[in-house]
């Protein structure tokens, strides 16, 4: 058994399926390019080293972050990187789960924390996972790190 399998065994009973759904949705609506990988102990769907052999912070063993998932004590978090650094695509997003959520969005910086099961917006999710390409991310993502550098 891989990783990701042994990962997704091992979530809690009352997150088990829950998750699976989610991660399911974010699999299916991931744009082109991206892979799979088990980083920082989350399941991450990464920009390839192949594609930017740079890798994340010029650490060339380590592919871009996009999107992770992790199930934690008492919440599913879903970080989404692009997110971070598009006013745009946070004001969307904000903006859409307020309609159609009936709980506050309890989020950080790229970190959306979904702590009821039962309020999940999986068909909000799989959108936002398909707004931002891989190339748009790493635009971004360049954008976002030169900044840092100054």
């Amino acid at each position: 058994m891989d990783k990701i399998e042994n990962y997704l065994e091992a979530i809690d009973e009352k997150r088990k399926e829950p998750f699976r759904k989610l991660y399911g949705i974010v699999k299916e609506n991931m744009p082109d390019g991206f892979e799979e990988e088990f980083l920082y102990g989350m399941i991450s769907f990464v920009v390839p080293l192949k594609t930017y052999p740079n890798g994340y912070l010029n650490r060339k063993d380590e592919p871009i972050p996009f999107i992770s998932l992790a199930a934690q004590k008492n919440h599913i978090a879903l970080y989404h990187m692009g997110i971070m650094g598009q006013d745009s695509l946070l004001k969307w997003f904000q903006e859409e789960y307020a309609k159609q959520v009936p709980t506050k969005l309890n989020m950080g910086k790229s970190c959306i924390r979904m702590t009821n099961v039962k309020h999940i917006p999986y068909e909000l999710i799989g959108e936002l996972v398909t707004k931002m390409s891989l190339e748009e991310w790493l635009e971004n993502y360049e954008k976002y790190t030169n900044q840092k550098e100054r």
